[in-house]
């Protein structure tokens, strides 16, 4: 009991003093904290720190924007504009050797007449008709090679669209932006196109060289009926001549 009174005695003693040294001191050798001015000044640096984050944060949107848009414009480093064109333009040069009948509107119908006539003339001999009958066939017989040659450029054609459209696939799926998808998209819908003229292409041969063929059948038909009516004559039976 008496070391907890002489404790509390020596304690408020040092208390004392110290009251009464802060008393006797001079007030400029004191520093002061001020809570409310500190507490103040470390808001208006958080304020501060966080404005400068939001520029960087929006100058580094800026850069991604800027870098996206760089993406989406740069152009895709591959073209099969070239092998498209030049694919269609052998098959364009395989139709444009058909004989006889042609492609070509304004030329048909003299083309046509001139193979097929309505009627022969009573004046035409028979070695006409065999020549005539030759040249149909012969036109016949160009219209169906140049079908099979338009057809085997066709299958050639189409092979080497297997590696072409297996080069177009890569190139679409590693594509960087919009306008290299767009691109690659591009040349996708042109090796479709190219395949569809072929198509067509191939079936105007065709088409053509089959309308030759019933044409000559039905003209031997007419030049068989021609024959026939020279070779009767006027129907007249021989007379011969009394003297």
């Amino acid at each position: 009991m008496k070391r907890r009174t002489l404790i509390a005695s020596s304690i408020s003693a040092v208390a004392c003093a110290g009251a009464a040294v802060w008393f006797l001191a001079p007030a400029d050798a004191i520093p002061v904290f001020d809570s409310a001015n500190y507490a103040e000044n470390m808001l208006q640096a958080a304020r501060s720190l966080q404005q400068i984050n939001n520029q960087i944060q929006s100058l580094q949107n800026q850069a991604v924007m800027v870098q996206n848009m760089a993406r989406n414009l740069q152009k895709l480093e591959y073209s099969s504009a070239n092998q498209i064109l030049g694919a269609l333009q052998r098959i364009d040069g395989l139709m444009g050797q058909a004989q006889g009948i042609t492609y070509n509107v304004a030329n048909t119908e003299s083309s046509f007449q001139k193979l097929y006539p309505r009627q022969y003339d009573s004046a035409i001999t028979q070695d006409d008709l065999v020549v005539d009958a030759r040249t149909r066939w012969q036109a016949s017989m160009d219209g169906y090679r140049q079908t099979m040659t338009v057809q085997s450029q066709v299958v050639e054609n189409v092979q080497a669209d297997r590696a072409l459209l297996d080069e177009l696939v890569t190139v679409s799926q590693g594509a960087q932006g919009q306008l290299q998808a767009q691109q690659a998209t591009n040349q996708l819908l042109a090796l479709s196109a190219k395949q569809q003229l072929q198509i067509q292409n191939m079936m105007a041969a065709q088409f053509r060289a089959e309308a030759m063929e019933k044409a000559r059948k039905a003209q031997s038909e007419e030049q068989g009926r021609a024959a026939f009516d020279k070779f009767m004559g006027d129907g007249k039976a021989y007379t011969p001549r009394t003297p």
